[in-house]
């Protein structure tokens, strides 16, 4: 089992940025895909972006070019990055991990283990 726990939300204006950390084990950056999702009540989660153990990222297209995906070893952490917030960007974010081969590493099904989330408010 692996534990993953998100931190960093809050309630910030559009226009500015916020950092999302998600703290999980060791052995997770070296061989787990990491990702972050996102979930409004009502609708479907949503992909955000990823991070595969080879350095590799995704990003969704509402996200491109605003936020950014990264992990400090050191401190078995993952961060999001989010700078020109958006209001639709309002949701709770979550972090996901995975050992396996993701063809796809913004679809949630592909993932295992999750996070209890951190809500991200932005008006």
């Amino acid at each position: 089992h692996v534990q993953l726990v998100e931190s960093g939300g809050g309630s910030v204006q559009a226009g500015g940025s916020l950092r999302l950390s998600c703290a999980a084990p060791e052995y997770t950056y070296s061989y787990y895909c990491l990702a972050w999702f996102r979930q409004v009540p009502g609708k479907a989660r949503e992909g955000v972006a990823s991070l595969d153990r080879d350095g590799s990222t995704s990003y969704a297209d509402s996200v491109k070019g605003r936020f950014t995906i990264s992990k400090d070893n050191a401190k078995n952490t993952l961060y999001l990055q989010m700078n020109s917030l958006k209001p639709e960007d309002t949701a709770m974010y979550y972090c996901a991990a995975d050992s396996g081969v993701l063809r796809w590493p913004l679809l949630p099904h592909a993932y295992t283990y999750w996070g209890q989330g951190t809500q991200v408010t932005v008006s």
